[in-house]
């Protein structure tokens, strides 16, 4: 896999004396681009292996993962069965009537059925009704996805001081962290309020990948915007600002967050002078579409 890291030129960056380069795997797959590839490689070979027919799961309706597994189940011959968290909303938004068009069957659960979608005994009964299945949980987050997300770092030949990276369930900074190593410094930023439960889950995933706990890594947990999905003018006007700049759309809900507090970090001189940076764009750009629609929004022209 072919790693393209795009370095960043801006004013801040040279006044400050670090450098910032920006690692596009959102550019990674067409359909199933970023961190949704890598947590879904090991999986679907699994799936494979193993003869399942259905790959099942669960997401929000503006899910990135609900989108990529359905593009996946087209692409590698899987039916797909996508459970919905809320009541069905007709016209479909953008996202869902993409994971319809792939082929992926919509099945709605109310918010309080939702919350037991980890429960070995709700999951033994949705499993029933689908052939040859194969569970992958929200936000695709197992240690077979950790074991994906270590490539990101595995396959870095460029020379670090500090990885950023947005999280949501923690996978892909779990396996990131479980990737390095040890080395270096490892920032993640959670794009949900309150996100400093992911502590304990990112260090449990690390744990039950690796047998390991590293010390290397911290959460950022103050650029949330409001919460999951949320924003302010000025998360918006940073992300416009920044595509103008760098020719880089990132998305609302996890990398716009992640960079914006990267800068800010940049400016409260919380890097040491000569600090490499790399921040991992983990794609999501999918969302833009409903996120617009729901916001009222008039950009991005996607």
């Amino acid at each position: 896999m072919s790693v393209l890291l795009q370095p960043l030129s801006d004013p801040l960056l040279t006044q400050k004396g670090v450098t910032l380069s920006v690692l596009r795997e959102d550019l990674l797959h067409p359909g199933i681009p970023g961190n949704k590839w890598r947590k879904m490689k090991y999986n679907l070979q699994a799936a494979q292996e193993q003869g399942c027919k259905t790959l099942v799961t669960f997401g929000g309706a503006f899910s990135n993962h609900i989108a990529a597994v359905a593009a996946a189940g087209q692409e590698f011959g899987f039916a797909t069965i996508g459970y919905i968290r809320g009541e069905e909303t007709l016209p479909l938004n953008p996202t869902l009537q993409f994971a319809t068009n792939c082929g992926m069957q919509l099945r709605y659960l109310s918010r309080s059925d939702y919350r037991l979608r980890n429960e070995p005994h709700f999951q033994a009964e949705i499993l029933k009704i689908a052939p040859k299945p194969y569970l992958l949980p929200e936000g695709g987050t197992n240690p077979l996805a950790v074991k994906g997300c270590t490539e990101i770092v595995t396959e870095l030949t460029e020379r670090w001081d500090v990885l950023c990276v947005a999280a949501g369930t923690g996978g892909t900074l779990a396996g990131i962290i479980a990737g390095a190593l040890g080395k270096g410094h490892i920032l993640g930023f959670p794009a949900l309020k309150g996100g400093e439960f992911l502590q304990k889950d990112v260090t449990d995933l690390v744990q039950a990948y690796s047998g390991q706990t590293y010390q290397n890594w911290e959460l950022q947990t103050g650029y949330h915007f409001g919460g999951y999905a949320k924003h302010k003018s000025e998360l918006l006007t940073f992300i416009q600002d920044f595509h103008a700049q760098h020719g880089i759309l990132l998305d609302p809900v996890y990398t716009g967050k992640m960079l914006y507090g990267v800068f800010d970090l940049i400016k409260q001189d919380y890097f040491l002078e000569g600090t490499r940076l790399i921040a991992v764009h983990t794609g999501g750009q999918q969302g833009w579409v409903g996120y617009a629609q729901r916001y009222g929004l008039d950009w991005p022209k996607l």
